[in-house]
């Protein structure tokens, strides 16, 4: 196996999540470092939060903001927001945004209230 791998966003099928839908890049690597979505926020936003997992929200399109722990925070293109263990998160507004998860995305570290 060559030590990189390509992925087409596009070309990937969206799933739903909690923030909308999403497709995930890189859920099969065997080494499970990190992973890359590309969400699509919808307006049902759940707040959420991972044990194990940090995220990294890069804003593509849109504007809106970020709840992370009880605090609205604004986000336009090009911001970028480092979201560690435990912080209770959901986006809000019509936003396109890249996450990048770390280690590899888990869906058994997804946590609700």
């Amino acid at each position: 196996m060559p030590n990189y791998q390509i992925a087409h966003l596009d070309q990937i099928s969206a799933i739903k999540c909690p923030c909308g839908f999403t497709r995930r890049a890189f859920t099969d690597d065997p080494d499970q470092l990190a992973t890359i979505h590309l969400l699509e926020v919808q307006a049902d936003a759940r707040i959420h939060y991972h044990k194990n997992l940090t995220e990294i929200y890069f804003i593509l399109e849109g504007e809106g903001f970020l709840e992370l722990d009880g605090e609205r925070v604004p986000v336009e293109p090009l911001s970028a927001v480092l979201i560690k263990p435990g912080c209770r998160h959901r986006a809000i507004g019509k936003l396109k945004v890249a996450i990048t998860v770390i280690p590899a995305f888990d869906s058994e570290d997804e946590w609700f209230d």
